[in-house]
């Protein structure tokens, strides 16, 4: 229905080697945008977008998802369309959540249940070296350095390539089962071939987690949290911290300071 726009913005955000997850979510969002414009086409550009963004708060979507509908628009008209009309729309005010945290005895017990080696290997290096699930399971052979003990996480979030650490602890572990595996095969591969699609080692997690007896809200993504939390409460400066998770920004390694206060931890409540 809106081929033309669509495919015009795909071709604009592959130009600027956009990951494939950017390019799907905003071909989505503009989609959205462009059916609520076709029948309310009056006002300015800018209005349409209001009168838009405040139809998706009133479905109760998220300031996040609003942000990224916005976000999607905002490159829409400055980039695909042209206009030279600057939309002045501020994003969102987001709310603060902690992340969920594994304690490392809650780390311990998730591994112990998992009979599976290589489900069990795949968690271990995911907490160990705070992988997010797509690193996990795009990891081929070459990718692990075990003289020097390093991760190459290739384009990662952002299009970043980083280095992090193997834990040296699942080292002959990992070599046993990477044993006649190819330079360039996946580290965890699937039953069927080629690597384990991001739904699946989700799956792995929470089947893990429900074995362990874990009742908190934790997900696959709760393992990097943890490995960043923990390196905290050991004491590596914070730096190396957001080196080894990729943060571009130090706000956002900072975030895990409100888990890992221990003086809070030691407080007693007064009941």
């Amino acid at each position: 229905m809106h081929q033309a726009p669509l495919d015009r913005l795909e071709a604009e955000l592959r130009i600027r080697n956009y990951s494939p997850k950017t390019l799907a979510s905003y071909r989505h969002c503009l989609q959205a945008f462009l059916a609520f414009r076709a029948w309310h086409e009056h006002g300015t550009d800018e209005d349409v977008v209001r009168a838009f963004l405040l139809s998706l708060e009133r479905n109760r979507a998220s300031a996040q998802t609003r942000n990224i509908y916005l976000s999607a628009v905002k490159f829409y008209f400055r980039n695909v369309v042209k206009t030279g009309s600057r939309l002045d729309i501020r994003t969102a005010k987001r709310g603060q959540h902690l992340p969920v945290v594994l304690s490392r005895r809650e780390i311990e017990t998730i591994l112990d249940v998992t009979t599976n080696r290589k489900h069990r290997l795949m968690l271990a290096l995911a907490y160990g070296a705070g992988l997010r699930v797509s690193e996990v399971v795009a990891l081929r052979v070459h990718d692990l350095d075990f003289n020097e003990l390093t991760i190459h996480v290739r384009q990662a979030k952002g299009q970043k390539d980083r280095i992090s650490v193997v834990p040296g602890k699942i080292v002959g572990d990992l070599k046993d089962f990477m044993a006649g595996k190819n330079s360039g095969d996946a580290v965890f591969p699937s039953e069927q071939g080629g690597r384990l699609t991001t739904r699946t080692a989700q799956k792995i997690f929470d089947q893990a987690r429900e074995k362990a007896g874990i009742t908190k809200t934790a997900t696959f993504h709760s393992l990097r949290h943890s490995f960043a939390t923990h390196l905290l409460e050991n004491g590596v400066d914070m730096r190396y911290v957001q080196a080894l998770l990729g943060h571009q920004n130090i706000r956002t390694t900072q975030l895990y300071t409100h888990v890992t206060n221990p003086k809070l931890k030691q407080i007693q409540s007064p009941l």
